[in-house]
């Protein structure tokens, strides 16, 4: 019977999704990819189909997830960003073989594993790897990171999380990472402390 995992908590922008493969980081720490196939599967949700995973590409995918909460972070409070962190997301970006491929629909899908002399995938004889998911999630990190895209890198308000988020809202001033998790949590926190308080005294 296979063992059941923490649910991914899935989001729009891919790499502050990734970063949120781990989440509580500042409570109990939830592990969302704590084995190899998992990892395997949150790709596959992104459209980022892998063949296998080693124990030591999810060590890659996990440094790389750090790097980039790293750097989303100290961009969300427009710190510099750290050194060690942005190496890793350069390695991850120049190591990937993936190539952007635009479909009838008008939608940009991801082909990996390809290279000049191949058609990628499997019946062109290069194997799908990991690495070059990550080339891809890393290459999306820089274009989030260095404001290209049309939006703000924030932290979640809740003191548990602190998750890096990309908005996108009109206004710019979401506050959660998930208004479904970390936001509902919040206001029923605050409901409850507000019961416990009670009405006060009589005039």
């Amino acid at each position: 019977m296979r063992a059941e995992f923490p649910d991914f908590r899935l989001g729009s922008v891919l790499a502050t999704s990734f970063t949120g493969t781990l989440s509580e980081r500042r409570g109990d720490a939830v592990e969302r990819i704590p084995v190899p196939h998992r990892l395997v599967d949150w790709l596959a949700v992104y459209g980022l189909d892998v063949d296998s995973c080693t124990t030591a590409q999810l060590d890659l995918a996990r440094e790389l997830r750090e790097s980039i909460h790293a750097a989303a972070t100290a961009a969300a409070l427009q710190d510099a960003l750290p050194a060690s962190a942005v190496r890793v997301i350069n390695d991850r970006s120049a190591q990937g073989r993936a190539v952007a491929i635009l479909t009838p629909e008008g939608e940009r899908h991801w082909r990996l594993g390809s290279d000049s002399g191949s058609d990628g995938g499997a019946d062109g004889g290069v194997a799908f790897c990991v690495e070059d998911a990550l080339g891809v999630i890393a290459a999306d990190a820089i274009s989030v990171i260095t404001g290209e895209r049309d939006g703000r890198l924030a932290l979640c308000a809740s003191p548990t999380c602190r998750a890096a988020f990309f908005d996108t809202s009109r206004s710019r001033t979401r506050r959660w990472c998930d208004m479904n998790t970390c936001g509902n949590r919040e206001k029923k926190a605050r409901f409850q402390a507000n019961r416990r308080k009670g009405p006060g005294p009589a005039e």
